[in-house]
């Protein structure tokens, strides 16, 4: 049972992450909300009735107080969904090192440290999730996306440490692995590839984002949701370590 537990969600303003706040919360949970944008995040919490805290994860400080303020208002930490990131497309010797610096702090450093931070609490509670939102990328590589890749690949990694370490104190630790999932950063994709190369936006997601995929359907923010909550039950107590492709057949080739 999740119900009564309590869970961290990282960009969850948006797309995956609200989706995955919104199911938690439908069930039962305690969901706290991070987020950059905080417009849309309170806007988003509001809705839920989850609490938030407008945060920039790529902070060392700001993962250490999203933590903090989740124990002060529930006294420990449950669940942890990680889920914060972005893409940026680049040709390695384009890509700013600025920007190199920025992605992983956010997409892989912040993961560590947010797991880190809560882990005392969830060992002393003797349960616990922690659920990376990775990708494909995490398991394949693509031209262009040297730093998404490199963040992305080191997640599956970290999330086969910590599982390894957790399996003790009833914490299991798992990464979920998507194609292209339909979110407004994704969406607004489609329309600048589909002007970038004078076709539809349809041509768009299956000969370019889906080209390697035999199912050519972009995935709903809310099949995510809905793998998070199983990984979250006492159903997938046995689950730990894994990097589980939701790709259409993608890395089947």
């Amino acid at each position: 049972m999740i119900k009564k537990r309590v869970a961290i969600i990282t960009g969850a303003a948006s797309g995956i992450g609200f989706s995955t706040a919104e199911a938690l919360a439908r069930d039962g949970v305690k969901v706290v909300m991070a987020d950059v944008n905080a417009e849309k995040l309170k806007s988003a919490a509001e809705e839920i009735g989850g609490i938030y805290l407008t945060a920039d994860l790529s902070k060392r400080e700001s993962c250490r107080d999203l933590v903090d303020f989740t124990l002060e208002h529930y006294a420990k930490v449950d669940i942890l969904i990680n889920v914060a990131g972005l893409q940026n497309v680049c040709p390695v010797e384009e890509f700013p090192e600025d920007k190199w610096d920025f992605m992983i702090s956010l997409m892989l450093t912040a993961p560590f440290l947010l797991t880190r931070y809560c882990w005392p609490s969830m060992k002393e509670n003797g349960w616990g999730r922690v659920i990376n939102l990775n990708s494909i990328h995490g398991l394949v590589a693509s031209e262009f996306k040297s730093a998404y890749v490199s963040a992305k690949h080191g997640l599956t990694g970290f999330t086969k440490a910590a599982a390894l370490e957790g399996g003790p104190y009833g914490i299991t630790v798992n990464s979920i692995c998507p194609a292209y999932v339909k979110t407004p950063l994704v969406e607004g994709q489609i329309a600048d590839q589909a002007k970038h190369h004078g076709i539809t936006e349809e041509e768009v997601v299956r000969n370019i984002m889906l080209a390697k995929a035999s199912i050519k359907e972009m995935l709903a923010p809310e099949t995510i949701a809905e793998v998070v909550k199983f990984l979250c039950s006492d159903v997938a107590s046995s689950i730990t370590g894994i990097a589980l492709p939701i790709d259409g057949g993608w890395t089947a080739n």
